[in-house]
């Protein structure tokens, strides 16, 4: 498994620089196994949004797409869990990409309930406890 940075991920995504975009791809659509922080996939979709102007909606059907790539794995996450996490984010106003990260996480270490004094994260349907 090699690792890939929000660098190489941007790139996949917006196809810019054209140089750039093709070698992301050549890893990305390649044969091996690429390993993803989710760090990486918050900070693609903050720099997706505010650097190119990409819409919420769009964010988190590119990022549904890419970790449903069969050569993808999301660190210390389950892939059913997470994209479960991020089509629910897709339902909600505001689309909240970096809770929907946190539910997942926590959801794959069977950290819950999750403590927060944000009550939107009962927007995922997972215990909350207020501490």
């Amino acid at each position: 498994m090699i690792g890939a940075d929000t660098s190489v991920l941007v790139r996949y995504l917006v196809g810019t620089p054209p140089a750039q975009a093709r070698r992301a791809a050549a890893l990305l659509d390649g044969d091996v196994d690429v390993g993803i922080s989710p760090v990486a996939l918050a900070e693609c979709a903050h720099v997706l949004r505010t650097q190119y102007d990409v819409a919420q909606s769009d964010i988190l059907d590119s990022l549904i797409g890419l970790v449903q790539r069969e050569n993808v794995r999301v660190l210390g996450m389950r892939t059913d869990v997470l994209i479960g996490v991020l089509v629910r984010a897709r339902q909600l106003p505001g689309r909240p990409i970096a809770d929907a990260l946190i539910v997942a996480a926590s959801l794959a270490a069977d950290a819950l309930p999750l403590a927060t004094f944000d009550r939107d994260q009962r927007r995922y349907g997972v215990p909350n406890v207020e501490p």
